[in-house]
């Protein structure tokens, strides 16, 4: 163990202590779990995460209470949630691999943009995430029940003039979200650099990017009609599962019944947020939503565009996937497998 290790997880510890995070059993039979979400309560997961606290209250008899921390209220650190997990720090919490980059750097190179094309593809890919991020999670000592299915949105390029191919982005400035876009568009010679979604608005503005790489379905929430007037469809979102985790500290304390519960109640709320993930009918009138808002709605990227984006992205990706060791390179491999 680092000296690094050492001091974050006694800063882990001594903030997770102070503030009463350690589970402990009361007296009367109900019990009630902390759960952290970094999500936004307005945000459609946090509707889902609720919904798993009802079905976790009712599958165990009563005995069982969820309490969910929305917007990380709870003052801890999505970096630092595996570590806070294997200690017991909090009961619960909804995980997202690629926010764990530092301690499970691996985690990051299981699922890229560009991976699929076809929104149905996730639908063959999701079993395969969903052993990983188990397998995963089992070495931090966290146990996985089941979880939240992202919706596949359509991902475009929202620019301040009209641009709805590769080549036409090269003399762009470009937004992205990840390093690995912006290795992404380096491979194709396009600009590309990676800027907050709070920034996002601000950086279009002001001229600091000229378009912005983002999910189209969820673009007026933050209000991209008012500094890009043009869309252009590029690829579906490869949207990976938000995963409920629970501290192996704090399931060992529970009953068969309650874990039960838990265990149930985490796979339906998978099977039903499964069941909407992909939805064209949703897809069509969130464009029809924009273009009523001002935005003109270009002819998509092209097939051989796409393709051409596709290969940028897998070389990068297996690069990332490298750069992560073996383990990292063998979920590449798992997963680009499924969508070839």
């Amino acid at each position: 163990m680092t000296d690094l290790f050492k001091k974050t997880a006694l800063s882990v510890l001594i903030t997770a202590s102070s503030l009463g995070f350690i589970y402990s059993a009361t007296a009367d039979e109900t019990k009630t779990l902390k759960f952290h979400s970094g999500l936004a309560q307005s945000r459609p997961e946090a509707a889902h995460i609720e919904h798993f606290a009802e079905l976790v209250k009712e599958k165990s008899g009563g005995t069982l209470n969820v309490d969910v921390y929305h917007a990380g209220s709870l003052g801890l650190k999505e970096a630092d949630m595996l570590r806070i997990l294997q200690a017991g720090l909090v009961d619960a919490a909804l995980m997202y691999g690629e926010y764990y980059k530092r301690d499970a750097p691996a985690l990051a190179s299981v699922y890229a943009q560009g991976a699929i094309t076809q929104s149905s593809q996730h639908l063959e890919v999701l079993p395969t995430l969903r052993d990983i991020y188990q397998g995963a999670y089992a070495k931090w000592n966290i146990k996985t029940v089941g979880g939240v299915v992202a919706p596949v949105f359509d991902v475009g390029l929202h620019c301040k003039e009209p641009v709805n191919s590769l080549e036409g982005l090269k003399d762009k400035k470009v937004r992205v979200w990840s390093g690995h876009l912006v290795d992404t568009f380096k491979n194709l010679d396009i600009s590309a650099q990676v800027i907050p979604q709070n920034d996002m608005y601000l950086a279009l503005q002001t001229g600091v990017v000229d378009c912005a790489y983002y999910l189209s379905t969820v673009a007026k929430t933050v209000s991209l009609q008012e500094v890009t007037k043009y869309e252009a469809y590029l690829h579906p979102w490869a949207a990976s599962p938000w995963m409920f985790g629970i501290s192996d500290k704090t399931w060992n304390t529970l009953t068969e019944q309650q874990q039960a519960a838990l265990t149930e109640a985490g796979n339906q709320v998978w099977n039903e947020t499964e069941k909407l993930a992909v939805d064209d009918e949703r897809e069509t009138k969130a464009r029809e939503e924009r273009t009523e808002l001002g935005i003109t709605v270009l002819p998509a990227f092209s097939a051989e565009d796409v393709q051409t984006f596709v290969e940028a992205s897998g070389k990068a990706w297996r690069e990332m996937a490298e750069q992560s060791g073996e383990e990292g390179l063998d979920y590449f491999t798992k997963v680009s497998s499924l969508t070839q």
